[in-house]
């Protein structure tokens, strides 16, 4: 399709994004067998292969490996771009550093699949919580879940707000976009990490900032990849996205994560599926 015109904010999301963001999480069912999985990996080389699409995500953070010649610039450093939005996925959608435990193949559609914390809690901190934790769509989080946080950052000109739409502008056209992405696992535990302090939103030197992402995680592993969400199990996202995971797992309150559901200004309120790791190498960029 040749375009006349350049692209509205809204024809950008529909081609570009048509995300994990908007996509909810699916509802809880068996889990499906590796055929399943076999099939949608077999469906994303057939939907890719020699058409030039970008380096993909997620992917395991140990390997460096990857053939995909699609190359752009690294987004600047975080502290340049605005923090245009905060959510996180039900289970790791990377692997490696301290979450490289397969969880399963889920329902084949998101839902509990991806890579869980490879350490232990305390007893005590693994003690279910009453309340439903993050449930306005699927199953309720609880005490020794995993998360993965994406803190999501663009270089236009926005106000952080609910899914990636917030990062895009009808002035910036392709808009450099950075992840900071950070594994989390659920404690009933008062004193462990506050979820509402690390998603806490300021603004510093003009731009929109998430100042609390922690910091003693590990050396983050930074590669070029893309948008992620299963509604890319089967086709390749087309927006291009740099990379920065953390290796280490952080602990946090499980009642804290439930609290920021409640009242944040992303409207999240669920935890996102998972896209399938990526493993093809040539979906995948070089890690240097």
């Amino acid at each position: 399709m040749q375009l006349t015109r350049p692209l509205s904010k809204n024809n950008l999301l529909t081609l570009a994004i048509s995300s994990a963001l908007i996509f909810s999480a699916p509802v809880i069912a068996e889990a499906v067998n590796d055929s399943i999985v076999t099939k949608q990996r077999a469906a994303l080389e057939a939907n890719t292969n020699g058409k030039g699409f970008g380096p993909q995500s997620p992917r395991d953070i140990d390997q460096d490996y990857g053939l995909n010649l699609r190359s752009f610039s690294m987004a600047p450093n975080r502290s340049q771009l605005n923090l245009c939005n905060i959510h996180f996925h039900k289970n790791a959608e990377h692997a490696g550093g301290e979450f490289t435990t397969y969880a399963g193949n889920g329902d084949g559609k998101g839902s509990n699949t991806g890579f869980v914390y490879d350490g232990q809690l305390t007893d005590a901190q693994m003690k279910p919580v009453q309340n439903k934790i993050c449930a306005a769509k699927g199953a309720a989080l609880q005490s020794g879940d995993t998360i993965e946080v994406h803190y999501v950052y663009s270089s236009a000109q926005i106000t952080p707000g609910p899914t990636l739409g917030a990062c895009l502008t009808d002035s910036t056209m392709n808009p450099a976009l950075r992840v900071e992405g950070q594994v989390m696992v659920l404690a009933n535990d008062s004193t462990a990490l506050d979820f509402k302090e690390l998603a806490k939103v300021n603004k510093a030197n003009g731009y929109h900032q998430a100042p609390n992402i922690p910091n003693n995680m590990g050396v983050p592993i930074e590669y070029l990849g893309s948008t992620t969400g299963p509604s890319y199990n089967e086709k390749a996202s087309t927006l291009q996205v740099s990379w920065s995971v953390r290796p280490k797992v952080a602990v946090v309150d499980i009642n804290s994560v439930g609290q920021w559901c409640n009242d944040n200004i992303f409207n999240e309120d669920h935890a996102h599926g998972v896209r399938n790791l990526v493993t093809n190498p040539k979906l995948l960029s070089v890690i240097h």
